[in-house]
């Protein structure tokens, strides 16, 4: 069978295809984005970040998209072939880090590892290694990891919060005074206007979010994004639906944490012992 023959001269990859019809219809029209995002009430940069295909954004703005358009089911169609499409784990990153640095206030947590966003050097780098990354490869994504920690400095940064398992804070670095400069870290954070840290002990039992690390990103109009992440990859999770069962599972987990007060303490007294344990 001969190989089918593509005229129209559009990708036939989904993602990039339906990015490439959304900026079409719209520039079709004459239409700028500020001017969509006040014809259908979001905000322009949202359909800015659709078009260069760093989100396919969620269903309802979709439908919403196709009405206005007039083009029934055709965008929505579209978009399930994109939002099921495998998407290489380098976009999926970067996708994550625009959210990040564009984020107006950030929520986490931690099941196992601390957040990349609170870690010292030392524990980037044993982290980093572990995952067999080695040399000069090992040294930029240490150094890149320590660039994210800017999002938290700053007149203008985002309000962060992060509930660490007591697994996390139990889980030490194999240098016993690299594993103090983290723990310093951590309670140095806490002074921040703009951080929130609580600890989950282990007498808190099973809960919402066992063997989950997830990241929830609110940007400037208003929308949640979430980005889970296991020992060897990530995702973004972004219908609106699906954020807002993570959310409540969040919660339920902050329900039985410690306060930040107590967790401060608990800290202290993690750094402590590790003060005093020659075998950590």
């Amino acid at each position: 069978m001969p190989t089918r023959r593509v005229v129209t001269g559009r990708s036939q990859e989904p993602r990039k295809r339906f990015a490439e019809e959304l900026k079409l219809l719209r520039t079709d029209r004459g239409l700028s984005l500020r001017k969509l995002g006040e014809a259908l009430g979001w905000d322009w940069s949202l359909f800015s970040k659709m078009e260069k295909g760093e989100t396919v954004g969620g269903p309802e703005v979709v439908q919403a998209l196709d009405q206005y358009y007039g083009t029934p089911n055709l965008l929505l169609t579209l978009w399930e072939m994109a939002a099921g499409g495998a998407v290489p784990a380098e976009d999926r990153y970067q996708l994550y880090m625009t959210l990040e640095a564009e984020a107006i206030s950030l929520w986490h947590y931690a099941d196992c590892l601390l957040p990349g966003l609170l870690q010292t050097e030392a524990y980037a780098r044993t982290l980093m290694a572990t995952g067999g990354h080695t040399d000069d490869k090992l040294t930029r994504l240490v150094e890149a990891r320590l660039k994210r920690r800017v999002v938290l400095e700053g007149g203008n940064a985002p309000a962060f919060r992060t509930i660490l398992s007591e697994t996390a804070l139990r889980t030490p670095l194999p240098v016993r005074a690299q594993w103090q400069e983290q723990l310093e870290y951590l309670l140095a954070a806490t002074d921040r206007r703009n951080v929130i840290i609580q600890v989950l002990p282990h007498a808190a039992g099973l809960h919402a979010l066992m063997n989950t690390n997830v990241m929830f990103l609110k940007a400037t109009d208003g929308r949640t994004a979430a980005w889970v992440e296991t020992s060897y990859a990530g995702e973004a999770v972004e219908e609106t639906a699906d954020v807002e069962r993570l959310q409540i599972r969040y919660d339920l987990v902050r329900d039985v944490a410690l306060s930040p007060t107590d967790s401060r303490n608990f800290i202290r007294r993690v750094l402590e012992e590790a003060s005093h344990d020659p075998s950590t």
